[in-house]
C-alpha cells in the first residue's frame, strides 16, 4: 500500500489505498477548559460515511477519537464539566514517523507549566476484508515527574455521530444494550447504526481487561477505560503504561456473527507501526 500523503497544517489526512479515511488534528485551536488535545475527525467508512463527531453545541469537549482523562494527578485532561477544574493539555512535540497510512508521534501532557507524562502515540490504517478497514491506536504513557502519578476515569474514546435512531451496542459473550455492555470488560464491542458499524477490540492483555465505557443516547460513543474511580491507575516514576485498541470501520449495519468475524481479524493484527 503506497497511497498519496496529504498534509494540511495542522491536520494530517490518513489514507487507505489512496482513499481518505481519517483526518488527524495534531495542533488544535481550543479553549483551555476543553483540555486541548489532538484528535481524529472526520473518520470515514470506505463508502465515505462519517463515523465521528466533534464539538457539538451541548458537548464542546467531544473530540472525535482522542485520549480524554478527566483526572491525572489532580489535573483535567478530558475537558468539560468536572470536579477537577485545573485543566491540562496534550501538546504535539514531533513526529517520529509519518507515512500516508499512519504515524508515530510524541506528546507532552502538561498542566500549569509542568510536564506530567510523555506519550508515544502510534496510529495506523490497517486493511481488512472488503468493505471495511481498521484504525490501530496505541498509546504509551511514561511518568516523567519523579514521583507516583495517579489517574482515574477516561482513556481512549470514540465519539460517534448522532442519528435519529440510537445505535445498537453488543459485545463478545452475548451482552447487548448499553446497560449490559457499559462498565464491563469484553474481548470486543460493536456499535452499529443503520449505515455504519464500529467494532472495537483490545489488542493487549491490559486493554482487554479494562472495562468499556459505552453511550448510545444523546452522545453515542465507545471508550476503553485507562482507569476508573473504582480502579484508579498509579504510574511509578519512569514507568510506562501501554494500551492498544484496534477498531474496524465498516459500511452497513452488521449483525453479531459478522461483527464477531471481523473482531477475530482484529485480534490477529500484527504490532502497531
Amino acid at each position: 500500500m503506497n497511497p498519496t500523503f496529504t498534509n494540511r497544517p495542522p491536520c494530517t489526512v490518513l489514507r487507505h489505498e489512496n482513499r481518505p479515511v481519517g483526518t488527524y488534528v495534531h495542533r488544535p485551536q481550543l479553549a483551555g477548559t476543553l483540555a486541548p488535545r489532538p484528535y481524529l475527525h472526520p473518520v470515514r467508512t470506505l463508502g465515505g460515511i462519517t463515523v465521528t463527531d466533534v464539538r457539538t453545541a451541548d458537548h464542546p469537549a467531544q473530540l472525535g477519537v482522542s485520549m480524554a482523562v478527566p483526572d491525572v494527578a489532580g489535573r483535567n485532561f478530558g475537558g468539560g464539566p468536572s470536579p477537577v477544574t485545573t485543566y491540562g493539555s496534550q501538546r504535539h512535540l514531533g513526529w517520529l514517523l509519518r507515512d500516508p497510512d499512519g504515524f508515530v508521534e510524541e506528546l507532552s501532557w502538561t498542566a500549569g507549566g509542568r510536564q506530567l507524562l510523555l506519550e508515544r502515540r502510534t496510529v495506523a490504517v490497517r486493511p481488512l476484508s472488503a468493505g471495511c478497514w481498521a484504525l490501530d491506536f496505541t498509546t504509551a504513557l511514561t511518568n516523567v515527574t519523579g514521583q507516583d502519578i495517579s489517574g482515574s476515569g477516561g482513556g481512549f474514546f470514540w465519539s460517534a455521530p448522532r442519528r435519529p435512531q440510537p445505535p445498537r451496542v453488543f459485545s463478545a459473550g452475548g451482552d447487548e444494550g448499553e446497560a449490559a455492555v457499559h462498565g464491563r470488560p469484553a474481548d470486543w464491542v460493536a456499535l452499529a447504526a443503520e449505515d455504519w458499524t464500529l467494532v472495537f477490540a483490545g489488542a493487549t492483555g491490559d486493554t482487554r481487561s479494562a472495562p468499556w465505557h459505552v453511550r448510545t443516547g444523546e452522545h453515542p460513543g465507545v471508550g476503553s477505560a485507562l482507569a476508573t474511580r473504582e480502579r484508579p491507575l498509579t504510574i511509578a516514576p519512569a514507568d510506562t503504561v501501554t494500551r492498544r485498541i484496534v477498531t474496524a470501520v465498516a459500511d452497513g449495519c452488521l449483525e453479531r456473527d459478522e461483527a464477531a468475524r471481523i473482531a477475530g481479524q482484529l485480534s490477529d493484527k500484527g504490532a502497531a507501526v
